[in-house]
């Protein structure tokens, strides 16, 4: 009987928030934004979950957003001092960047980003981090016009990688998110830290070339 070989990782699928970058603007951005600026966090919630979706699908600029979220009334702060505040939520998670450099670069990887991400924040994330160093193509959402969960985003991921699907390997925090992928055969891991993904990536035959997450430790 002959056994089936797994195919090789050739390329990369990555979310950006939660994976390489913390969420840009989700709800725990949202709070500090309400008690730093002393807004009503209720009603802060309720206008951008009737906006979100339109802003990441780049049918609303982040301008027209923030006059509907926050500057329906007059406030004591500016549109640029809010904009900052906005950009600044966007930190590195830890290690994750470095990880997928130094395996790209060993592998000879395929990159592409697969994310909901509005125009302006997805921009300034981008060229804050240096994603376009290491990232091949970006499916943002503003890019494209849909959004995760919508199959169609990864069946465009998928058009622009011109890669086997069995070579391509998911990496994504959110399960649902996982769990569409494979609807189109997009094998994948949920991260829910560094540590754990990178043993996961070490497991498929993505070893870090620093030797940690091998699995010989």
């Amino acid at each position: 009987m002959t056994m089936k070989t797994k195919a090789k990782i050739t390329c990369l699928f990555l979310d950006i928030g939660g994976v390489l970058l913390t969420n840009g603007w989700d709800h725990h951005a949202r709070r500090r934004a309400a008690l730093f600026f002393k807004l009503d966090r209720a009603e802060l919630e309720a206008r951008h979950q009737l906006n979100f979706a339109t802003l990441e699908e780049d049918r609303l600029t982040l301008a027209e957003y923030l006059n509907r979220v926050v500057f329906y009334e007059r406030r004591d702060f500016t549109r640029a001092e809010f904009r900052r505040f906005m950009f600044a939520q966007s930190k590195p998670v830890a290690g994750m960047i470095g990880l997928i450099r130094r395996l790209k670069a060993r592998y000879g990887l395929k990159i592409v980003a697969v994310s909901n991400e509005a125009r302006e924040l997805n921009a300034h994330r981008i060229r804050e981090f240096k994603l376009a160093g290491f990232v091949d193509a970006f499916v943002s959402s503003c890019f494209v016009g849909v959004r995760k969960p919508d199959v169609e985003i990864f069946r465009l991921a998928l058009d622009l990688a011109q890669t086997p699907v069995e070579q391509i390997l998911y990496i994504e925090d959110t399960l649902m998110f996982v769990q569409v992928a494979a609807e189109l055969g997009i094998q994948g891991i949920r991260q829910a830290d560094f540590a754990a993904t990178r043993k996961a990536l070490a497991a498929l035959g993505l070893r870090d070339e620093e030797g940690v997450g091998d699995e010989s430790e």
